[in-house]
């Protein structure tokens, strides 16, 4: 095979990312999409393929024998459904995180993989972030020592905009944003750390969004509009401030870590910017990101050792693309898994224990803080078909 030729299902917001796929004098190309909105369909001929053939069935993708790869990007609770029904059509697929809303169906899409015999990869891009990738090397090259504790504070300003305006409010959809929002961060926790969570506590609540208002209400049809400081008029219009919305807006997790490891992730959805901010604490140092400022710091303790009488400041460069410039990388990552057998940055298993990580923060945080373990993966995806060495060192 010289070209990979792809097919998406979901043409959402998500979708955009495969025009990073969309070369049709290169590696890969998409020839096919589907999604239940006609609207989606044309709108997705327009921004990435105008001679791409679309459809509301998502399984005639999957019929199709000229089509080698999916991408999913539906909506989360759509993810088993479609990931497990494309790698049983003999299909590699890309699947947006997170893998799935539940453990067991996380579980479901991991036998379905093993199964079937293809590639399989999480799109879990802020791995590929050149800001992740310096903490991960600076903790990995034993600078700041034996890690010890991780801060995780996640200020998201558009929490309006993005989930509360739309299906991500509704914990049927979601589960929590605590796996929505928070898988990411639980995912690079556990990267960076090369351990995973193994028990979790939390708190949270719905503390700004939500309320009375009728599931139908919408923005420019609201008679507080002028004056409502979440009203939207752009493509996610829901009331924000809906009956429906059960989904934390303000969470806290405490984690225990293999080796002993101490974490804390904290998510607020009503602050007045967007930033996430990483704190890692080593024997010898701690490092700690500013997404503001695009830089790292490395604070080392005082000794009489060299590389400790002084502070470091990494300086990270801008990279082309979406994301911090990460979809391309991790669009170009999933081509060369397919054509030349490499690894992924994530395998598989990552997505899985990002989900059973938040599934326990959740259920811990609705039942008032309750110690809650992490449910552990198979035997046998703890080995060649599920971890590897990077993934747990």
């Amino acid at each position: 095979m010289d070209q990979v030729r792809i097919g998406v299902i979901g043409l959402g917001w998500r979708a955009g990312v495969t025009k990073y796929w969309h070369q049709p004098n290169g590696r890969s190309i998409v020839v096919a999409g589907a999604d239940i909105d006609p609207v989606r369909l044309q709108k997705f001929r327009e921004r990435i393929n105008p001679d791409a053939d679309v459809t509301l069935d998502y399984r005639e993708l999957l019929e199709r024998k000229d089509i080698d790869a999916i991408a999913v990007m539906t909506p989360d609770h759509c993810h088993e459904e479609h990931a497990v029904a494309a790698l049983r059509a003999g299909k590699h697929v890309y699947c947006e995180k997170p893998l799935a809303i539940t453990v067991e169906g996380c579980d479901r899409i991991l036998e379905a993989w093993r199964e079937s015999g293809k590639h399989f990869m999480i799109g879990f891009n802020m791995r590929y972030m050149n800001m992740y990738r310096t903490m991960k090397e600076i903790v990995d090259s034993g600078e700041i020592g034996e890690v010890k504790a991780v801060w995780v504070r996640h200020f998201v300003g558009l929490g309006s905009d993005y989930y509360y305006h739309s299906w991500h409010g509704s914990s049927r959809h979601t589960t929590s944003l605590l796996l929505q929002k928070g898988s990411h961060d639980i995912d690079i926790i556990h990267w960076i750390t090369g351990r995973y969570a193994v028990k979790v506590a939390a708190f949270g609540g719905v503390d700004y969004f939500g309320g009375n208002k009728p599931n139908d209400l919408t923005c420019p049809a609201c008679s507080e509009k002028d004056t409502c400081p979440e009203a939207r008029f752009g493509p996610l219009v829901q009331c924000a401030f809906r009956e429906e919305i059960d989904v934390e807006d303000n969470s806290m997790v405490l984690m225990e870590l293999e080796g002993g490891i101490k974490a804390s992730y904290m998510q607020c959805h009503f602050t007045p910017d967007y930033q996430r901010n990483y704190t890692i604490i080593g024997t010898k140092g701690r490092v700690e990101n500013s997404e503001p400022d695009n830089k790292v710091y490395v604070k080392s303790r005082k000794s009489n050792r060299w590389l400790d009488l002084s502070d470091r400041v990494y300086e990270i460069k801008k990279a082309e693309g979406s994301h911090n410039g990460a979809d391309p990388k991790i669009c170009e990552d999933f081509i060369d898994m397919i054509l030349k057998g490499k690894e992924p940055v994530a395998q598989p298993i990552a997505g899985r224990m990002s989900v059973a990580v938040s599934c326990a923060a959740t259920e811990s945080m609705r039942a008032g803080g309750k110690v809650v373990r992490v449910k552990e993966p198979a035997p046998w995806m703890i080995g060649a078909n599920g971890f590897t060495a990077a993934e747990k060192r």
